[in-house]
């Protein structure tokens, strides 16, 4: 039964998957029906429409059976965030790739025909999306951080009116905990990289989304306790939708 309520949530116009991923959230935009699917660590496929968004596709088994994508966000140079292989592999040829300056340096030149760099602060309009580039670093900050203010962004999309943040590797830093009129946040919590779930928390409570997605959170001792990040941000305002999603199939 659940194989036929896929089938069908996907002849809608969705998002096709594969079997290990979990089915996606469906949201209503001016744009059409959003699709978000959870894909794996920091990788997810929004789709709206016929337009196919992957944000830091890793993995490229993890795809298999997602549409190409139409737009790749990346948000840094660490692996787990940008994949050179995987993005070589599910891209097409008119994939545009939107990414900060690092990550540009790092690409092969055939890849620079349909290429978009943003800093800190910029902003870009790619397929009718809105996207705006914002900080993502480590506190305090520090030159020999594992994350540098200025290096990788965390982005906001505006898709059809929904205002998506994608945290990238960061902690509860001002430019996060400033955000306004959040509709839906992927927020990662993973230590020693970013941040615990008590500072995760605390962030999210600040800019206050009307749903947050914990994402990104294995660290060196296993995976974070997201259930409990989800008390914590319930017992400060239990108005934020708390979204636990598989992003670790098979584990």
């Amino acid at each position: 039964m659940k194989r036929i309520v896929l089938l069908l949530i996907f002849a809608a116009g969705t998002i096709a998957t594969n079997a290990q991923l979990s089915a996606p959230d469906i949201f209503q935009t001016t744009m059409g029906t959003l699709g978000i699917q959870p894909v794996q660590h920091a990788s997810l496929v929004l789709k709206v429409k016929d337009l196919v968004i992957y944000a830091d596709p890793s993995g490229a088994d993890n795809f298999k059976g997602i549409a190409a994508p139409d737009l790749i966000l990346v948000t840094d140079i660490h692996g787990d965030h940008f994949d050179l292989k995987t993005i070589e592999s599910v891209k097409k040829a008119s994939t545009v790739l939107v990414v900060p300056q690092v990550v540009a340096d790092k690409l092969p030149v055939a890849d620079k025909d349909h290429l978009v760099i943003m800093g800190n602060g910029g902003q870009s309009m790619q397929m009718g999306i809105s996207i705006s580039a914002i900080p993502m670093y480590n506190l305090p900050e520090s030159p020999t951080a594992m994350h540098t203010k200025g290096r990788g962004n965390g982005y906001v999309l505006d898709i059809g009116g929904k205002r998506l943040y994608i945290s990238g590797d960061t902690q509860g830093i001002p430019e996060m905990r400033s955000l306004k009129g959040i509709d839906i946040a992927f927020v990662c919590m993973n230590l020693p990289y970013t941040m615990d779930i008590k500072e995760a928390a605390d962030a999210v409570l600040a800019f206050s989304p009307k749903i947050v997605y914990p994402y990104h959170y294995r660290g060196q001792n296993g995976l974070s306790d997201v259930s409990a990040f989800k008390t914590l941000v319930n017992a400060g305002n239990k108005n934020i939708e708390v979204r636990l999603r598989n992003w670790y199939p098979g584990k």
